[in-house]
């Protein structure tokens, strides 16, 4: 029998409302670079989703990509931006930001989540230092949502650390890869209405959620980027064959289905957190989404490993493995029940 896998989220395909409009639409001729129609459609949809009106969306291949065009398009040369020391850009995209010439400010992260008083202490030591011109500025607050650790910001959380963005003038940016299974959990109380409403930019993932590939970034306010187009050229992110993503797009928010398609992957992740739970396993973090990270021993960590395939995440000082065990979207209940029968 093969290997149980659940490693990450982003093993499967795609959706198959999304394969079937690809086969639909194959031979079509359209227009490259996003001037087709279902990505018109597509923009429009997430605009009507994220009851931003005037937004503007565009297409980008992946999340390390989004970020780091992003990230470099809107900071000036002397800027940095500011992350949880667990965050995906500070800790798994090899130094893509850094790479672009802007530095990472790390805040140490409670449960993977920045605190707004410990960003406001940040920003207000830079504003505070008389040797300021001698120093990197912080421009930016980068969170994601759900976080790297699979837990979640609170409505109320979301509100201070925009309060304090916006008071010190700094962007806040919010990384969408699992956008949707955040939405699908019954703990989460921030809406895509809300992102819109109190960030400066974020993106809804793709690739993670039932895509082949793709993220959307969405800009509230237009012409905060100028010539945003023409830097995602620039730096190789534009899809010529833009119609790609946005037909998957379009069809990833037709009927809601964006909003629903976690739904599964949050259903088997709380089987397997409460087997985990009857079972006797410590957890690393309380996460309610679809990553759970539990504290392994070597025996155990080698036993499981002989059926089923998780993914690493670090080592305690105790000698235990934390793991991580994710579920999609495409999750299958008999690989749910197997993996509960390993435990």
């Amino acid at each position: 029998m093969e290997k149980l896998q659940f490693a990450s989220d982003y093993m499967e395909g795609a959706h198959p409302r999304i394969l079937e409009r690809l086969m639909e639409t194959n031979l079509e001729k359209t227009a490259g670079y996003g001037g087709d129609p279902y990505t018109e459609r597509a923009r429009q949809k997430i605009r009507e989703a994220t009851e931003a009106p005037e937004a503007e969306v565009y297409f980008l291949a992946g999340g390390t990509q989004t970020n780091a065009v992003v990230i470099t398009s809107l900071l000036r040369p002397w800027q940095g931006v500011v992350a949880a020391d667990s965050g995906h850009i500070s800790v798994h995209e090899a130094g893509a930001i850094e790479a672009g010439g802007h530095k990472v400010f790390t805040v140490p992260n409670r449960e993977g989540k920045l605190r707004a008083g410990e960003v406001r202490e940040l920003l207000q030591r830079y504003k505070s230092d008389e040797n300021r011109d001698h120093m990197v500025e912080p421009g930016m607050v980068y969170i994601s949502q759900p976080t790297e650790s699979g837990t979640l910001y609170s409505l109320e959380e979301l509100k201070e650390l925009s309060g304090v963005c916006r008071r010190y003038g700094v962007f806040l940016y919010v990384d969408g890869a699992r956008l949707a299974y955040a939405l699908a959990c019954p703990e989460n109380d921030v809406s895509l209405p809300d992102l819109a409403r109190l960030t400066d930019l974020f993106y809804i993932g793709g690739t993670k959620c039932g895509a082949l590939f793709g993220e959307a970034v969405v800009i509230p306010k237009p012409g905060l980027i100028p010539r945003f187009f023409t830097l995602i050229k620039q730096r190789g992110a534009l899809l010529a064959k833009g119609r790609i993503a946005g037909i998957q797009f379009e069809t990833l928010f037709t009927g809601g289905l964006y909003q629903q398609i976690g739904e599964r992957a949050i259903c088997a992740a709380d089987r397997i957190r409460r087997a985990l739970k009857e079972k006797g396993y410590e957890f690393a973090f309380d996460s309610p989404t679809n990553q759970i990270f539990v504290a392994l021993t070597p025996e155990q960590r080698a036993r499981l490993a002989e059926k089923a395939e998780l993914s690493f995440w670090e080592i305690r000082p105790d000698g235990r493995t934390v793991m991580r065990i994710a579920t999609s979207w495409a999750t299958e209940e008999e690989d749910v029940d197997r993996l509960i029968g390993l435990l």
